[in-house]
């Protein structure tokens, strides 16, 4: 018998979303996000742990033995840091992540040093268009290309010094965010605070209705998703299988959107587990989750660094398709919404591959999935060898 889904809470996930989009969080300046969700899993009453870093672990227990889950989402963020304090008093900067100078330009930050913290404006170099005229239009995109003006009286790289501030400090970008009576939330930093809220609220829903997953299940918020590595340190050995939440691009030539769940079939990185992706499609199916296919072309996630570090899991990602990534960002609750239903779905359901209970699987076991859904992909018999013999 299909089960029913929890209903999820939307007022919790919009206010998880927008408490965590005021916490800077940039890779490598997580300790303030960490805390806070580390405070959202004991009032759930989810038992946690930390690694060194402050990678947070909820580990739900799940009704039947058998090898364990991973759902997984990052709390860091794309930022930047102080790479040069000039002879003006103007800094420039250096990225955190990949994203361009473009969406960087005009916006508000917060600059920590080690006991103070400052307000300032990124500029392009040109900024004042009573003095350069035309050449702002000319002027190029780059990180080169860009400054921040401190709202401080500094002068000099004497006078920032002095202040507090030096090279290596670390540059947060404010949020902006906001939520239209539509339904539409503009934000930056939407990667990957809206995949984490969209999790807690599926673990919410989970503990208010007292549903324990069908298996044992690792909940893993990590910290340094945006430069690559991720999860690769964090899984227990007994993971089969690794499902990311994290944000997909909506543009021309995807198919991602800003409604329903966004399944993706394949980054830059390659193809995710045949299974596994099909079986969170087939749960779309049968719970009316809306949903679609993509295939990101320039993209990675945990599930790539999870994979790379040498874990043996099945990967799969799910997405909220997102308008502007990396940039200033824009999702739909409707997506946040169908990302938590579906990870429910998920929850609820047994392996996407029975044999995977076992360690060393006979072939027959293995390929009897393959023999019954695609009979077609499984030769009766092998063929004879042909042998190719060059002509002259």
């Amino acid at each position: 018998m299909l089960p029913k889904l929890p209903a999820i809470d939307t007022q919790y996930l919009t206010r998880r979303l927008l408490d965590m989009l005021a916490i800077p969080s940039p890779t490598g300046f997580t300790d303030s996000i960490v805390y806070y969700v580390g405070r959202c899993l004991e009032e759930l009453g989810v038992g946690y742990t930390l690694s060194r870093r402050g990678t947070l672990c909820a580990t739900l227990p799940g009704e039947v033995k058998g090898p364990k889950r991973a759902l997984v989402t990052h709390l860091d963020t794309i930022g930047a840091m102080v790479r040069e304090i000039k002879p003006n008093g103007r800094l420039a900067i250096t990225p955190i992540g990949h994203w361009s100078s473009r969406f960087a330009e005009g916006g508000r930050v917060t600059l920590f040093g080690e006991r103070i913290q400052y307000r300032g404006t990124v500029l392009p170099l040109m900024a004042a268009g009573h003095a350069f005229n035309e050449a702002i239009d000319t002027q190029p995109v780059n990180w080169d290309q860009v400054e921040v003006r401190l709202d401080v009286a500094v002068q000099s790289a004497d006078d920032v010094r002095a202040a507090g501030l030096e090279v290596g400090d670390f540059v947060a970008f404010d949020a902006h965010p906001e939520i239209t009576e539509t339904g539409f939330i503009i934000s930056r930093h939407l990667d990957n605070k809206a995949g984490a809220a969209s999790l807690l609220a599926t673990l919410e829903a989970m503990q208010r209705h007292q549903l324990r997953p069908r298996l044992t299940t690792e909940i893993l918020f990590t910290l340094s998703e945006e430069v690559g590595s991720g999860a690769g340190h964090a899984l227990d050995d007994d993971v089969t299988e690794f499902v990311g939440i994290d944000i997909g691009p909506v543009a021309s030539g995807q198919n991602a959107r800003e409604t329903g769940v966004t399944v993706a079939m394949k980054d830059s990185s390659g193809p995710f587990d045949y299974h596994l992706s099909h079986h969170l499609i087939d749960l779309c199916r049968r719970h009316d989750i809306p949903w679609q296919r993509d295939v990101f072309r320039f993209y990675y996630s945990d599930a790539v660094s999870a994979v790379q570090a040498g874990h043996d899991i099945r990967p799969a990602l799910i997405t909220f398709g997102t308008d502007a990534t990396h940039g200033y960002e824009r999702t739909h609750l409707h997506a946040l919404e169908s990302c938590a239903r579906l990870m429910s779905a998920y929850l609820l359901s047994d392996l996407a591959w029975k044999a995977d209970r076992k360690q060393d699987v006979p072939l027959q076991e293995f390929a009897a999935k393959i023999t019954e859904q695609e009979p077609q992909a499984m030769p009766r018999e092998l063929p004879e060898a042909v042998i190719l013999t060059p002509t002259k």
